[in-house]
């Protein structure tokens, strides 16, 4: 890091600094015609750099320590949200969900299948992954939601899963696999309170549009 730079960051502070300017001080680079070219590369888009992964961001020109260092920086903000959003005491609405799993699954290229465990008061037990599949999908057991959903006592769950397309719509197979689990939650009295599409900008919700 440069001392332009760091005298910025002394006086002034990180939000100060620009997006690329965050990016050199994240890799440790001091290379800044490094980190232009790849806000170049990806339209100056932070949100298309953060989907790259360890090989593309090296593709791109990054060293692999720069790489690493920059995926780490960005997997602490992720974390952070999530942190923040789960400390919610209640799940009151659509919105307090997508604030749990959109750091979790907005950026993503692949889809993956979770589930939201919750208690009587709505209150979340814990969370987890129960699939992961490619582009256009992703297999789900509902034996397996059942299963948990017991373990932890649970009397609500929630679904959600990600569109990598950025299509929010649901489709035929996301309906039948709601109906589906949900049919089993009636026979386990685990109640399956809504469930939830995440793209990397927005989400939607069967239960606000009437599908549960």
């Amino acid at each position: 890091m440069n001392k332009e730079l760091t005298y910025k960051l002394d006086q002034r502070g990180f939000d100060s600094l620009s997006d690329s300017e965050l990016v050199q001080v994240a890799t440790g680079t001091n290379d800044m015609d490094k980190v232009r070219k790849l806000f170049e590369k990806f339209n100056n888009n932070l949100r298309d750099i953060a989907k790259l992964s360890l090989s593309e961001l090296t593709q791109a020109g990054l060293t692999k320590r720069e790489a690493i260092m920059l995926l780490s920086a960005m997997e602490i903000g992720k974390r952070k949200q999530v942190a923040e959003a789960s400390y919610k005491a209640q799940i009151k609405c659509s919105k307090d969900i997508a604030d749990i799993m959109q750091p979790v699954l907005g950026d993503l290229a692949h889809e993956e299948f979770w589930i939201i465990f919750l208690n009587r008061a709505n209150k979340v037990l814990s969370k987890v992954k129960v699939s992961q599949g490619g582009v256009s999908g992703t297999v789900t057991d509902v034996r397996i939601i059942m299963k948990k959903a017991l373990e932890q006592l649970a009397s609500g769950i929630i679904l959600c899963h990600n569109h990598p397309s950025g299509n929010l719509n649901p489709s035929e197979s996301d309906t039948k696999i709601t109906q589906k689990i949900k049919d089993a939650g009636n026979l386990m009295d685990v109640q399956v309170l809504d469930h939830i599409i995440i793209s990397d900008k927005d989400y939607y919700s069967f239960a606000d549009n009437g599908l549960l």
